[in-house]
């Protein structure tokens, strides 16, 4: 593992580390971050084409720490019907990504990253219900988001409050379904050979680093309205999606 960062600086690590510790209090209060702000380091760092896989990796971990704060308000029945419908779609598109060059996969990714902030908002003013056929057909859009980008988990709390979710239920469904559609996108990399050293030397450094997010994020949220929140992550995310996307199309 120490060899995958032969070539990174202390600097980095660090940058890195301390962006997946902000990402995962973050997520464990509104429900997403991590993958929404590692590509801002991640991209400069590495290039583009491991984000994705590093980012599904990590999220076993990141995930983890929220299911155990939050088990008891795991609705599974949901959790079925999700996978359901979010992992044939999820398979073709993480089959996708594992195709595209560096330049293809960047303006993906910043591409998606700002598109989350005004999906999210236009979503949440809808106020969609969804009964359980629609909570299938909802999730197979979140599938085919997910498999090849990252940024997607705003899809699936807005399909999980549409079916009646509220609160700690939609943060621990939703870190249930997550690890199940990591496991998917994380065979579909290995054996499309995107999965080497480093990327998995990041991603548990990600991981772990994010862990304990979810623990941390309770006593957060006391201090500092969610809203404040969200709206500095939106701020984030659109401005680096945007030196993405100006990136890649200068290369």
């Amino acid at each position: 593992m120490v060899a995958a960062f032969a070539d990174i600086s202390l600097f980095q690590l660090l940058l890195v580390a301390g962006v997946a510790l902000v990402g995962s209090v973050l997520g464990g209060v509104a429900g997403y971050g991590t993958g929404a702000l590692m590509p801002l380091v991640l991209v400069p760092i590495l290039g583009a084409e491991p984000v994705v896989p590093i980012i599904a990796m990590s999220g076993l971990l990141t995930n983890a720490g929220r299911v155990f704060a939050f088990l008891s308000f795991v609705d599974w029945r949901k959790v079925m019907l999700v996978l359901l419908g979010a992992v044939p779609p999820a398979i073709v598109t993480a089959y996708g990504y594992t195709l595209l060059t560096g330049k293809g996969a960047a303006l993906v990714i910043g591409t998606m990253l700002m598109l989350t902030v005004p999906l999210r908002y236009a979503m949440r003013r809808r106020a969609v219900t969804l009964d359980e056929r629609g909570l299938v057909l909802g999730s197979a859009g979140y599938g085919t988001a997910v498999g090849g980008t990252v940024g997607a988990g705003v899809i699936l709390l807005s399909v999980l409050m549409a079916a009646g979710l509220e609160g700690a239920a939609v943060i621990a469904t939703d870190a249930v379904v997550s690890i199940a559609i990591g496991v998917v996108r994380l065979t579909v990399f290995g054996v499309a050979g995107a999965i080497d050293a480093k990327t998995v030397a990041f991603a548990l450094l990600i991981g772990l680093i994010a862990f304990p997010g979810a623990f941390l994020a309770k006593a957060f949220v006391k201090r500092l309205p969610i809203h404040v929140h969200t709206g500095i992550l939106d701020a984030v995310v659109l401005l680096g999606g945007l030196m993405m996307v100006g990136s890649a199309l200068m290369r």
